[in-house]
C-alpha cells in the first residue's frame, strides 16, 4: 500500500477533509490510538540536522513577521518553492478540531513541500508560555501524541536562541508501520513556537531535513 500511494502523488492533499481523516495518524500529528510511547532518550540516534547526503536548501522566503504569510513568535526562512499558508483553529464542535491541537500547543502555519517535490510538511505550533525550557516545551508537545515513540532530545541553538530538538517515531495504523519525524522548541517574549516536519515515510522526511535546517539556522524573535 505504502508503494501505491508513494506512486499517486498528485493526490496528497491532507490539510483538510476526508483525507486528512482518514491519513491523521499517518501524516498529521495528533491524539488517537496506536503503539504505546516508549521511554525518551536524551541524546539522539540520529541527530536532526543530519540528511543522508542532503544539500544545503535553498532560501524561498521567509515567515513569522507581521504582515508574513503566517506571524509568528519567532521568524525564519523557508525552503525555496515550499508554500506557507496559515491555519485557522478549527471549531471546538469539528470533526478536524483535534488535528490543530496538541497538547498546549496550536497549529499556526502549515508550510507544504509539495511545490517543491516532497509529499510532507514543515508546521509551525505556538502556545503562550513566554518562560520555561525549550526542551520542557518539545517534551510537552511529543508527549501529547499518543503515537510517538522512541524520542530521542538534544539541547541546541536556533539562530542565536536556545532551542531543543528532538527525533523521534510515529505509528499510522492506515501504514502498519513506523516512521520518522522531528521537531525543534524555541521559546520567545512572544510566545513558544514548535517546528515539526512530517514526511509520508521516513525516507521523505529525510529528503526534507534540509528545509528544517535552514529554517533553525535563520530563526530569530519576532520583534
Amino acid at each position: 500500500m505504502k508503494r501505491n500511494i508513494r506512486n499517486t502523488r498528485n493526490v496528497w492533499n491532507v490539510t483538510r477533509g476526508a483525507v486528512a481523516l482518514a491519513l491523521a495518524g499517518a501524516v498529521l500529528t495528533g491524539c488517537g490510538e496506536g503503539k504505546p510511547a516508549s521511554s525518551a532518550s536524551s541524546t539522539p540516534s540520529s541527530p536532526a540536522g543530519q540528511a543522508k547526503g542532503g544539500a544545503a536548501a535553498a532560501k524561498g522566503g521567509s515567515v513569522g513577521a507581521a504582515g508574513s504569510a503566517c506571524p509568528l513568535p519567532a521568524v525564519f526562512d523557508v525552503a525555496d518553492k515550499w508554500k506557507a499558508k496559515a491555519v485557522e483553529p478549527d471549531p471546538a464542535d469539528s470533526p478536524l478540531s483535534g488535528l490543530t491541537k496538541q497538547g498546549q500547543f496550536s497549529m499556526a502555519c502549515e508550510i507544504d513541500a509539495k511545490p517543491a517535490g516532497h509529499l510532507g510538511f514543515l508546521r509551525a505550533w505556538t502556545g503562550t508560555a513566554t518562560t520555561g525550557t525549550p526542551r520542557a516545551a518539545l517534551e510537552g508537545f511529543v508527549g501529547a501524541n499518543k503515537n510517538a515513540s522512541k524520542a530521542a532530545y538534544k539541547e541546541t541553538k536556533a539562530g542565536s536562541l536556545p532551542a531543543a530538538e528532538v527525533v523521534f517515531e510515529t505509528y499510522s495504523k492506515l501504514m502498519d508501520e513506523s516512521k520518522q519525524e522531528r521537531a525543534l522548541a524555541v521559546i520567545t517574549p512572544h510566545g513558544t513556537l514548535v517546528l515539526h516536519l512530517s514526511g509520508l515515510d521516513t525516507q521523505e522526511q529525510t529528503d526534507m531535513v534540509p528545509a528544517l535546517e535552514l529554517a533553525k539556522s535563520s530563526m530569530k524573535a519576532a520583534s
